[in-house]
C-alpha cells in the first residue's frame, strides 16, 4: 500500500535543516523554468526570483495556509509580453516596461472579478464541464507537453541555464550531445534511487540529492576537461562568475521594473492602454483555465477538494491574481502554478505549507544576492533536464493516477473520445495565434488550453449513453 503524506499540509518538519532542504528541493525544482521567461524577454532574472517569492507568499496566506502552491514566472504571457515591451519604442531602444506592468495590473484584476462571480455563483457549474474524465487527460497533457523541454535541455547543450532551438544540437559534435545525456542520466537515476530508497531520510529529498550528485560530476567532468584542454568535458560554464565582485555593492541586486520605467523612453498613451488590453486580458481567461487544472490535479495527490472547499476557488483565483499584479511591478512577468512543484510534493509525500513558505523567502533572498544567482545559473541544462524526466512524467502519471481512483470506463466510447481528443490536440501541440503582429501573435492560446476546451465541448455535446448506464455509474461513484 503507497504510503500516505510525510508531512501533511498544516504540519511544519521538526528539524531546521530538514525544512531548508525541503525547501531548497523548491527552489531547485522551480529555478529553470522561473529564469527562461526573463531571459526571453530581456528582463531582469534577480527581480523575477524576488516576484516569485513574493507572489507565493501573497497567494499562501490568501488562501488562509490550506493550499501547498508555489508560483513563479508564466510562458502563457511570452507574447503578450513581447509585444507590449515594443510597443511606442523610440530609437534609443527603450523597453516599454509601464505597458508591461499595466498588462500584469490588467490580469490581476480579471481574476479577481472571476473569483468574484464564482463566489456569488458557486463551483456547481465547474464539476460539469470539469469532470475527471476531461480532468484527467488534461493533467497529462500538462505533464506530457513539457516532455519536449525536457528532451531539450538534456540534448540542446551543455554550459549554463540556455534557451535553445530545435536545431542547436545539431550544430554541436556529438560528444557534447552525449556528455549532456550521460550527465542528464546520471541525475536522473540518482534521484529515482533516492526517491525510491527504503531510507526515510533520503526519499525526502530526492530532488537535492540527484541535482547535486549530478552537479559535482559536472564539476569534476569540466576540471579534467580544463586539464586535458576537451571542450567537450566542459559541462558547466564557470566563466558567468568573471565580474568584479570586489565592491560591495554589485553583489546585491536592485533591478526592478518600476524602477525601470522611471528612465524608458517608450511613448504610454492612452492608445496603448488599448493595445495592453488586447493583449493580456483574452490570455489571463485561458490561464485561469489552466489555474483550475493544476488545483485539481494537486488536490488529487494531496486527497484534498481544493477548489470547492478550502481554500476554495475564490481564494485560489484571488491569491494567484493579487501575486500577479504585483509581480508585474517587480519584474514585469506573471505568476502560475508550478507543475515542477506540484511534482515534487507529490514524489516527495511533503505538502507542507510551511516548507513553502521558507522557500518563498530563500527564492527572495536568492533574487537580491548576485553570487547566489549566478551560482544557480551555472547549473548545466542538462542536470535539470535529467531530473525533469521524473518531475514532469509524475504530473502526467497523475492524470492517470485520478481517471483509474474516479474509475473512468474505458469500454465506454464516449470517455475514449474525450480522452483521445484531448490529449493528441494538447501533445500534438494544436495552439491557436490571433492578430499576427511582428512575427508574432496578439493573442495565443496555449495547446493545453485548447485541449482543455475542446475536451468540454465533447463532453457536453456527446451523449451519455442510457439512463440505466447513468444511474449505474452514479452509484459507482458513490462507492
Amino acid at each position: 500500500m503507497e504510503k500516505e503524506l510525510v508531512l501533511d499540509v498544516e504540519e511544519s518538519p521538526k528539524k531546521k535543516s530538514q525544512w531548508f532542504l525541503f525547501a531548497i528541493q523548491h527552489i531547485l525544482a522551480m529555478l529553470v523554468a522561473c529564469i527562461t521567461v526573463p531571459l526571453i524577454t530581456g528582463l531582469p532574472i534577480g527581480p523575477t526570483l524576488v516576484a516569485a517569492g513574493v507572489g507565493t507568499l501573497i497567494y499562501v496566506f490568501t488562501t488562509k495556509r490550506k493550499s501547498p502552491v508555489f508560483l513563479s514566472s508564466s510562458f502563457a504571457y511570452l507574447a503578450p509580453m513581447s509585444t507590449a515591451l515594443t510597443l511606442g519604442i523610440m530609437d534609443d531602444g527603450s523597453m516599454n516596461y509601464l505597458a508591461v506592468m499595466l498588462g500584469m495590473l490588467m490580469v490581476g484584476v480579471v481574476y479577481v472579478m472571476i473569483a468574484l462571480i464564482i463566489k456569488k455563483v458557486g463551483t456547481g457549474w465547474l464539476n460539469k464541464l470539469l469532470p475527471p474524465v476531461v480532468i484527467g487527460p488534461i493533467i497529462m497533457v500538462i505533464g506530457l507537453g513539457l516532455a519536449g523541454s525536457a528532451i531539450g535541455n538534456i540534448t540542446g547543450g551543455t554550459a549554463g541555464i540556455q534557451i535553445f532551438t530545435s536545431n542547436s544540437a545539431e550544430a554541436l559534435p556529438w560528444q557534447y550531445t552525449f556528455m549532456s545525456i550521460l550527465v542528464a542520466l546520471f541525475a536522473c537515476f540518482l534521484t529515482a534511487f533516492c526517491a525510491t530508497s527504503k531510507r526515510k531520510n533520503i526519499t525526502l529529498i530526492p530532488f537535492v540529492i540527484g541535482m547535486v550528485g549530478a552537479y559535482v560530476l559536472a564539476c569534476v567532468l569540466t576540471g579534467i576537461g580544463h586539464l586535458a584542454h576537451v571542450d567537450w568535458l566542459k559541462i558547466i560554464d564557470f566563466s558567468l562568475f568573471n565580474k568584479d565582485w570586489t565592491n560591495v555593492g554589485s553583489w546585491i541586486t536592485i533591478d526592478f521594473v518600476f524602477v525601470k520605467s522611471f528612465n524608458q523612453t517608450a511613448e504610454f498613451t492612452l492608445k496603448t492602454v488599448g493595445q495592453v488590453a488586447l493583449l493580456f486580458v483574452p490570455v489571463a481567461l485561458v490561464t485561469i483555465c489552466e489555474h483550475i487544472g493544476d488545483h485539481k490535479n494537486l488536490g488529487n495527490i494531496i486527497n484534498r477538494d481544493l477548489l470547492d472547499k478550502e481554500p476554495g476557488l475564490t481564494r485560489t483565483l484571488i491569491g494567484d491574481g493579487v501575486a500577479t499584479a504585483v509581480s508585474g511591478v517587480l519584474c514585469g512577468a506573471a505568476n502560475t502554478t508550478y507543475g515542477e512543484n506540484v511534482a515534487v510534493i507529490g514524489v516527495s509525500k511533503i505538502a507542507s505549507v510551511s516548507v513553502i513558505i521558507l522557500a518563498s523567502i530563500l527564492s527572495i533572498v536568492l533574487g537580491f544576492f548576485a553570487p547566489l544567482t549566478t551560482l544557480l545559473q551555472t547549473i548545466p541544462a542538462c542536470i535539470t533536464g535529467g531530473v525533469s524526466l521524473i518531475l514532469y512524467g509524475f504530473i502526467a502519471s497523475s492524470g492517470v493516477k485520478m481517471l483509474i481512483k474516479e474509475k473512468i470506463d474505458f469500454g465506454k466510447t464516449r470517455n475514449i473520445v474525450i480522452a483521445s481528443v484531448i490529449l493528441v490536440a494538447g501533445i500534438g501541440g494544436l495552439a491557436l495565434g490571433f492578430g499576427g503582429v511582428a512575427g508574432g501573435n496578439i493573442i495565443t492560446i496555449s495547446a493545453t488550453a485548447v485541449a482543455m476546451f475542446l475536451g468540454i465541448i465533447m463532453n457536453l455535446i456527446l451523449p451519455k449513453g442510457t439512463i440505466e448506464e447513468e444511474i449505474s455509474e452514479a452509484l459507482d461513484s458513490k462507492e
